[in-house]
């Protein structure tokens, strides 16, 4: 059956893990709980996993390809345990090399690499939705912002038209990111900007019009506090978003998850 393509909050860090063999925070369970029925929640349990994660970027759109992938622990100030995590899933090089093959088809140069491990934007999330590591996941970059432009919001959602096909082949794709990230607003003072741009956001991922959707969506920053929720070239955690909806073709966009954590409102969304 075909897959429908995910945008999944990540949360802060390894935030759904901070109790060492407790129970997830209580401000992160909602966001845990939600991870936690994901998997259920698709029409079949996926033959693979293509997760574009907010935490790596490239000048090329690369793909890991390695069969046993480690993790890295990027981030910092969290307890000791939390740098020992483990999340054993297997790689997917063939959807890797397949994803590449299809951007390659649409205009874009790729890469591949094999000594990166999965970043936190992979690993968190989906060792909640899939605490049994028991389906192959891949890993693609976004693109880096050019120097003198920027990051190319169409350009990922050019990316994720592209890897379409691998819907049909059994492959989930997840963006994985936060539909508001600032790290320098917190509490109450980001709550009525947070409110704003993820009500703005919202109402352009579930616009019925795919066209129309799609560039609303590369146009973000003309939504509300937009810059306010993703301060100038840091809206890497916005893109992932861009491929999902690509990838989600005709598909009509899905509100599937809101919550407020640490002042900001953040959002999942689906496609299909």
């Amino acid at each position: 059956m075909r897959q429908p393509t995910l945008f999944l909050p990540h949360g802060g860090g390894p935030c759904f893990f901070l109790n060492e063999n407790g129970p997830v925070p209580d401000m992160w369970r909602p966001m845990g709980d939600f991870l936690a029925r994901v998997v259920a929640d698709l029409p079949e349990r996926p033959k693979a996993i293509l997760v574009v994660s907010g935490h790596w970027e490239e000048p090329r759109l690369t793909v890991h390809t390695g069969e046993k992938p480690s993790l890295l622990y990027d981030y910092y100030g969290f307890p000791e345990h939390t740098y020992h995590l483990k999340w054993d899933a297997p790689g997917a090089p063939d959807v890797a090399r397949r994803a590449a093959v299809l951007l390659e088809g649409a205009g874009f140069a790729t890469d591949e690499e094999q000594a990166r491990g999965w970043d936190h934007g992979v690993f968190i999330p989906l060792k909640v939705a899939v605490p049994g590591a028991d389906i192959p996941t891949a890993q693609l970059s976004l693109l880096a912002p050019s120097p003198a432009g920027g990051y190319d919001p169409a350009a990922h959602v050019a990316m994720g038209r592209a890897l379409a096909q691998l819907r049909d082949e059994g492959v989930l794709i997840v963006g994985s990111g936060m539909s508001f990230h600032n790290m320098r607003m917190r509490g109450g003072e980001a709550q009525a900007a947070a409110d704003a741009f993820d009500t703005a956001l919202t109402e352009a991922v579930t616009d019925p019009d795919p066209a129309r959707r799609d560039a609303r969506l590369t146009d973000w920053e003309t939504m509300p506090f937009a810059r306010t929720a993703h301060p100038p070239r840091q809206e890497e955690h916005l893109l992932p978003l861009m491929v999902a909806a690509g990838a989600g073709g005709a598909d009509p966009g899905q509100h599937i998850f809101r919550d407020r954590v640490i002042g900001w409102t953040v959002s999942g969304y689906r496609f299909g």
